[in-house]
């Protein structure tokens, strides 16, 4: 059996010691499958970039139940609520692609310039992906910024090399991370997997993170299949009532291969009807071409199932990267 490289734990519903999985529905795409998707000739042609763009200046701080998402692009999202500046899966870089040179390259500039951050708190990181963690951002982050970095089991040993100073704690699903009086940190289960190699697969954990605050719960979901659904429906059973849903409409065609691990916009609106947040945002597309959907049609297929629903589209929001939303408070804070 092979080492992990990652995490030496004990054995969980949800760790056989050497690799983390959704019990139920382990993740086990062969190499076959893979490559019959990349020659299967089936991806469309994205632009080259996609101005016009507005770059977001957000302020240092937002106070109290007062919400405030700025989009970065594809997962990347500044949230600013309660005093606190948190980043989740903050990506800069020019490709998600651990080659400078290969690999799927931006289409737009990240809708906050770097000089531009507010005193950042807190990262969350959801998984090891390229498109979701990035060490020369995180460095970038941790020279001009210092902050504490909340990631699942195994991850640390991949932000360690950054450096030995680095604030990283590290948890698994189902935990309670208090920041504030008025705001902690769930890490909660998603059907999705890692790697950062191909030698490593699902040797570190993922998660869906839920922000408890005094102002209503946010549920940020970076990358998920849908499989069941079930988990989505235990997340509105614990969570209860959710001010804001953060969730992924891109990166999802084939559907015979990416299923499993990303929610298309119908899946996602699926999503939105099982929780019932009061608003929700949609991210994980128009940046990075990681799969074979056009550009336009996350956005599209979204608005399409919207209707279908008779869900008003001003309740889920796909904002550019660049623009922000000030979420309104829920009704019972008027």
């Amino acid at each position: 059996m092979a080492k992990n490289r990652y995490y030496n734990g004990e054995k969980t519903e949800h760790f056989d010691g050497t690799r983390f999985y959704v019990p139920g529905y382990p993740f086990a795409k062969p190499l076959t499958d893979v490559l019959k998707w990349r020659f299967s000739g089936g991806k469309q042609k994205w632009p080259k970039d996609t101005a016009p763009f507005h770059f977001d200046q957000p302020p240092q701080r937002v106070l109290g139940n007062a919400l405030r998402v700025s989009y970065i692009g594809h997962a990347s999202m500044l949230i600013q609520t309660q005093g606190l500046n948190m980043l989740i899966d903050p990506v800069w870089a020019e490709r998600a692609s651990p080659l400078s040179f290969a690999g799927p390259k931006r289409v737009n500039p990240p809708g906050i310039k770097l000089e531009h951050l507010p005193p950042v708190d807190i990262v969350l990181i959801s998984h090891n992906h390229y498109d979701h963690l990035d060490l020369e951002t995180l460095k970038m982050l941790h020279e001009s910024h210092a902050p504490s970095i909340l990631t699942p089991l195994g991850n640390e040993k991949i932000l360690n090399r950054i450096s030995k100073n680095l604030r990283v704690e590290t948890y698994d699903w189902g935990t309670r991370v208090p920041i504030t009086p008025d705001l902690a940190v769930h890490f909660e289960p998603i059907y999705h997997w890692s790697a950062r190699g191909i030698a490593d697969r699902c040797m570190a954990l993922w998660c869906a993170f839920v922000l408890e605050t005094s102002g209503g719960n946010i549920y940020h979901i970076a990358d998920t299949g849908y499989r069941d659904g079930k988990i989505f429906a235990a997340m509105r059973e614990k969570h209860k009532n959710f001010r804001l849903a953060i969730l992924p409409i891109g990166a999802y065609e084939p559907r015979w291969f990416m299923s499993d691990q990303h929610v298309n916009p119908q899946e996602s609106v699926q999503i939105f009807k099982t929780i019932e947040p009061d608003f929700a945002i949609a991210h994980h597309w128009g940046t990075f071409q990681l799969t074979d959907e056009d550009i336009h049609s996350p956005q599209d297929a979204l608005a399409t199932a919207l209707k279908a629903e008779n869900i008003a589209p001003e309740r889920f929001l796909t904002p550019r990267p660049g623009q922000f939303i000030d979420v309104p408070k829920t009704p019972d804070e008027g």
